[in-house]
């Protein structure tokens, strides 16, 4: 094809080199190419460079990104550092050269790299560029040695390439040295009280000068955290606004907020719409959250669930969790959207597996929910059956509770037992669940000593319903000795929880026959408590006390009372406690 290209009149290669210059210079880059060509044919490498840079912008030859792969490693490999630096930049981008592909078709279309960018070929140009002393590739090299795989790093010799472009007044190396500065700055308060933030945003506004958007975003920070100055949100605001206009997607996306909630800067709720769809359309997850909630709940713009659902699908879609989790709430009243609970169903098991615990909980919501159907709980039981095999304590927790009660599931006591045993090794509920299922001798055998070793776990973790059911068994001697102190001792901090259950317990203890001082003034003021909380035998226990002056003094009146109550919650025993108070006495004021 070159010498096809090649001109009529016989010029040597400096010389059609020379005369190439003075196209470009004129803007005839078209005219200029078949110049190139000779020259470059020549092994000249200014001409190969400019050869593949004729490729790659398609001016007097068919644009080719292979072709212009090849005549750009030829120019870099001779030493020409415009090409070395133009090829690490490939790489970083993902782009294939023949060499890595030889079986390209020689005018194919970009070809991007299977793994996506080549650290390797990218980090060997941006080292021979940096040697032959370019501020662009020592940004370039300073840049993979802070973000590239892991094994190759080296901040150190980073910060020190980007000090050395930014020194030679290289934007990109400038921005790389304020933002090494910053970065140990914001690390290390030690740092931070000797960092002159003057010469960061020094560095920083040559950046912005230069039209790099990121250097304006840093800057709105500093501004906004009073960095280098008093705070000054209207600073902030103008920074950012410079790199959203600039199209830094993340910079529209903060300024869009800033307009919606006027921080910094007049209020605006149409362009800060307009900025955060922008956003959102440009792959920003957040924004497109953002204006699903924007439209889902109303205020600055009018309700539009309809608007909302394609919002939320959007953010979704870009791996946004609490989005699906929105998105299925939308579903499941029909609000914007078609109602159909197994959507949602599906999208909060979407959200659940993205870490949202909200999604999570509507799930188990799901499965308990009767009107949800068949279809719907199979889909949550299932979300939580795989989480649970995969290890989510919480998952193996609900899942046996809910095979336990035959909850979305046909009941299982033994597979109940395994999950909650499973679960028992970090949930405190689950602790107590299997404790209780052991000593039942459901789903395994029966064993009172090991479920109250398991449920004593529970109770030692601060759970009311084991303190009160472990206290049960110290009080029976069941699955151990018998200690009634001990079970005085939690009932109480249960009683002190207002667990009607452990405060009639203290009355019952306190009341004698126990291994415990009697205190029948403490035992009524128990009693009271439970009884005044609708406890029926609490009730009848107070009206006993009362009838018979157990504690101190009778009060017939106020017992007929309490035994009333318990007799109307069925405890017949009350009924012959009335008939030996007698005739019917005046009602008492104590009786409330």
């Amino acid at each position: 094809m070159l010498d096809r290209l090649l001109p009529k009149a016989v010029l040597g290669p400096e010389a059609a080199l020379r005369r190439a210059r003075a196209l470009i210079a004129a803007g005839k880059r078209t005219q200029a190419f078949p110049l190139l060509a000779r020259a470059a044919a020549a092994g000249l490498a200014e001409a190969e460079f400019h050869v593949a840079r004729s490729y790659f912008e398609g001016a007097g030859v068919p644009p080719s990104l292979p072709e212009g792969m090849r005549w750009l490693e030829r120019a870099a490999g001779q030493g020409n550092v415009e090409a070395q630096n133009m090829l690490a930049s490939l790489y970083l981008q993902g782009i294939v050269s023949p060499e890595t592909q030889p079986g390209m078709p020689l005018f194919a279309t970009a070809v991007p790299l299977p793994g996506g960018t080549d650290w390797q070929r990218a980090r060997l140009w941006a080292e021979r560029a940096a040697e032959a002393g370019s501020p662009e590739g020592q940004a370039t090299l300073a840049f993979i040695l802070t973000i590239g795989p892991q094994e190759g790093r080296d901040e150190a010799r980073a910060a020190e390439l980007y000090e050395a472009s930014a020194a030679s007044g290289w934007p990109q190396g400038c921005l790389g040295a304020a933002m090494m500065r910053l970065g140990r700055a914001n690390a290390d308060p030690e740092v931070a009280a000797t960092t002159d933030y003057g010469a960061i945003i020094a560095l920083l506004n040559r950046a912005a000068e230069a039209s790099i958007p990121m250097a304006s975003a840093v800057l709105s920070e500093m501004a906004a955290r009073g960095q280098g100055g008093p705070a000054d949100l209207a600073a902030a605001a103008r920074h950012l606004a410079t790199a959203a206009a600039r199209g830094l997607r993340s910079a529209q996306a903060r300024y869009g907020r800033m307009l919606m909630a006027g921080s910094g800067v007049e209020k605006d709720i149409v362009e800060g719409e307009s900025l955060l769809r922008r956003a959102a359309l440009g792959g920003d997850a957040d924004s497109a959250a953002f204006l699903g909630d924007l439209y889902a709940r109303g205020g600055d713009l009018p309700p539009n669930h309809t608007e909302a659902a394609m919002w939320y699908r959007r953010a979704m879609d870009l791996g946004h969790g609490a989005a699906a989790r929105a998105l299925g709430q939308l579903h499941l009243v029909g609000a914007g959207t078609s109602r159909d609970p197994q959507e949602a169903a599906r999208l909060f098991r979407i959200a659940a597996e993205a870490g949202d615990q909200q999604a999570a909980t509507h799930l188990r919501g799901l499965v308990t929910n009767p009107e949800m159907g068949p279809e719907v709980h199979a889909v949550s039981h299932a979300w939580i059956a795989e989480a649970a095999e995969k290890g989510d304590l919480l998952a193996a927790f609900n899942l046996g509770i809910w095979l336990a009660d035959g909850i979305g599931a046909e009941r299982d006591d033994v597979a109940a037992a395994r999950w909650l045993r499973r679960a028992a090794d970090g949930i405190v509920n689950a602790q107590f669940g299997y404790g209780l299922m052991v000593m039942a001798g459901r789903g395994v055998p029966a064993d009172p000593v090991e479920a109250r070793v398991w449920i004593a776990r529970a109770a030692a973790a601060g759970m009311t319903e084991a303190q009160i059911v472990l206290a049960d068994l110290l009080v029976a001697g069941t699955g151990g000795p018998r200690d009634h102190a001990q079970a005085l001792a939690l009932y109480e901090k249960a009683a002190q929880t207002g667990k009607t259950q452990a405060m009639f317990a203290m009355g019952a203890l306190l009341g004698g026959g126990h291994d415990v001082p009697w205190d029948r003034p403490a035992a009524q003021h128990w009693f009271q408590e439970a009884a005044q909380r609708g406890h029926g035998l609490a009730q009848l226990m107070l009206g006993r006390y009362l009838a018979r002056g157990l504690a101190g003094e009778r009060d017939p009146a106020a017992a007929r009372v309490w035994l009333e109550r318990a007799l109307a919650q069925g405890h017949a025993e009350a009924e012959a406690e009335l008939a030996a108070l007698g005739p019917t006495d005046p009602p008492s004021a104590t009786a409330a």
